[in-house]
C-alpha cells in the first residue's frame, strides 16, 4: 500500500473502535513514523513505507486503539509554542492551561521569581520563563518521575531552572513574587467518568483532587501566603465549575483584586489574587 492507503487504513481502524477524532491521529500517527508534513498527504500520497514504516505504523495504529494516548506514542505534545517530552508519569499539556500561563504573562515583569507548584512536565514554568527576561523559576512536584520530565524539558529548551521534590511547599525554602499551579482537581467519585485515555493512562496523583475536588486549593492557598512577596500573586487552573469556591477561598484569606477568568469555551478556566 502506499501513503495515502497506509492513511486511510489506520483511519478505518481507529474509527472502527471508536477511537475520538480517528482521522486526525491516523494522520498525526503516520507523519510522525514517515517524518513528513501535513501536506505530503496531498503531494506525495503515492509514496511507499518501507518495511520498517509499515511496521511501527500498524504498531501506532494498534496501541492507540487500546487508547494509549496520542502523546505517550509519539513522546511529545505543543504547548505555547513549544514542544515537550510526555510521558505516563505527567499530565499531557492541554490548550485550556495556556489560558493560565497567558494570564500569569500579563502580570510578569522582567526579573521576577516564579514558583510552579505541581509542575508536571514544567510545562508552565519553561514557557513563562522562555517568554521573559531574566526570571527566575522554581517548580514542584511531589512526584520524582515527573520532575526528571521536567528537567528534560528543560534541558531540551535550553532553560535553565530549579526542580523540587516536595510535598507542596514542604521543601521549598523561599519567597516568590508568583505562584501559579494547575493542582489535581478532578473530585475522586469523577475520575471514573473519565475517558479512557485519562482515566487509565494519566497519573491519578495529577487528577484526584480529593472528595470534593478542592483539597489542593485549600493547602496551596493557605501555606501560599508564606511564600508570596509583598504584592505577590496567586494564579490557579480551575474547573469550569470551582470558580466561586476558589476565589472565596482566597479573599478569605487576605488576597485582593481575586479574578477569574474564562477560556475560548466560556468556562470558568483561571483564578488570581494579589496578595499585598
Amino acid at each position: 500500500m502506499n501513503y495515502r492507503q497506509w492513511y486511510e487504513w489506520g483511519q478505518a481502524e481507529l474509527a472502527g473502535k471508536d477511537v475520538p477524532e480517528a482521522a486526525l491521529d491516523a494522520r498525526l500517527l503516520l507523519e510522525h513514523v514517515c517524518h513528513t508534513k501535513r501536506h505530503d498527504l496531498l503531494a506525495h500520497g503515492d509514496r511507499l513505507l518501507t518495511p520498517e514504516e509499515e511496521k511501527a505504523y500498524q504498531n501506532f495504529i494498534a496501541n492507540r486503539g487500546k487508547r494509549i494516548p496520542l502523546q505517550h506514542l509519539t513522546g511529545v505534545q505543543e504547548f505555547m509554542g513549544l514542544s515537550f517530552q510526555v510521558n505516563e508519569h505527567v499530565l499531557i499539556p492541554r490548550q485550556d492551561t495556556e489560558i493560565l500561563v497567558e494570564e500569569v504573562m500579563k502580570n510578569l515583569h522582567d526579573g521576577m521569581s516564579i514558583l510552579d507548584m505541581c509542575t508536571g512536565s514544567g510545562c508552565i514554568l519553561l514557557s513563562l520563563l522562555h517568554y521573559s527576561n531574566g526570571c527566575a523559576g522554581t517548580g514542584a512536584d511531589i512526584s520524582p518521575k515527573a520532575l526528571e520530565v521536567a528537567e528534560k524539558n528543560a534541558k531540551a529548551l535550553g532553560i535553565k531552572a530549579r526542580f523540587v521534590q516536595s510535598d507542596l511547599f514542604e521543601k521549598i525554602d523561599e519567597k516568590f513574587e508568583i505562584i501559579v499551579s494547575n493542582p489535581p482537581y478532578i473530585a475522586s467519585e469523577e475520575i471514573k467518568t473519565l475517558m479512557d485515555e485519562v482515566r487509565e493512562h494519566e497519573p491519578l496523583n495529577a487528577l484526584d483532587g480529593k472528595e470534593d475536588g478542592l483539597y489542593f486549593y485549600r493547602k496551596i492557598v493557605k501555606e501560599s501566603k508564606n511564600f508570596l512577596k509583598g504584592g505577590g500573586m496567586l494564579f490557579f487552573e480551575i474547573g469550569c465549575s470551582q470558580a466561586e469556591a476558589a476565589s472565596a477561598m482566597m479573599q478569605e484569606a487576605g488576597f485582593s483584586e481575586v479574578q477569574i477568568v474564562k477560556d475560548f469555551a466560556g468556562l470558568d478556566r483561571v483564578v488570581w489574587g494579589t496578595l499585598f
